[in-house]
């Protein structure tokens, strides 16, 4: 009885082994995600823990747990971009570098095109002020006399009376 028992056990192993072959065979094939293809995506995104500090260049473990995920989501054959959406959706929009247009980001980024447009339009008016100022003629000033000011001559000799005054 006991080596009828084996023998089932055997068979049963050998029949999940030549089930279970062929996913072992595709997990084996397929290629580990580079550094390079990792970092791709790291970059994009920015550390949790550090403010200001992209992924790809963050030596927190936490970062390494994130790109460990980023390569495990590669290996599956997730894309960049479905990988920055979960991300986001795990995270916030804070995760990445330029948040999303979208919501009250949109007015964000319309009063970013605004700003940007008005600035733009002053600085070309006041290109052509410069430039329309250079090439015109100077005025003529009128003279001395016609303003109502002394001739020079005038000047000196009330000076001079001045100085004998004193």
């Amino acid at each position: 009885m006991r080596k009828i028992h084996g023998t089932r056990l055997i068979a049963l192993a050998l029949g999940l082994a030549a089930v279970l072959a062929p996913q072992w065979a595709a997990i084996a094939q397929q290629p580990t995600p580079s550094d390079d293809a990792v970092n791709a995506i790291a970059s994009q995104l920015f550390c949790p823990v550090c403010e200001n500090t992209p992924l790809d260049v963050c030596p927190t473990q936490a970062c390494a747990q994130w790109r460990e995920l980023i390569r495990e989501k590669l290996a599956a054959g997730w894309s960049e971009t479905q990988i920055i959406e979960y991300f986001i959706e795990q995270y916030g929009a804070r995760v990445v570098g330029v948040p999303p247009a979208e919501g009250q980001n949109l007015m964000l980024y319309w009063l970013l095109y605004l700003i940007l447009g008005v600035s733009v339009l002053g600085g070309v008016f006041f290109l052509y002020k410069a430039v329309r100022g250079r090439n015109q003629p100077a005025e003529k000033q009128p003279p001395a006399e016609a303003v109502g000011q002394p001739a020079p001559s005038e000047y000196l000799d009330r000076m001079e009376e001045e100085l004998k005054r004193r």
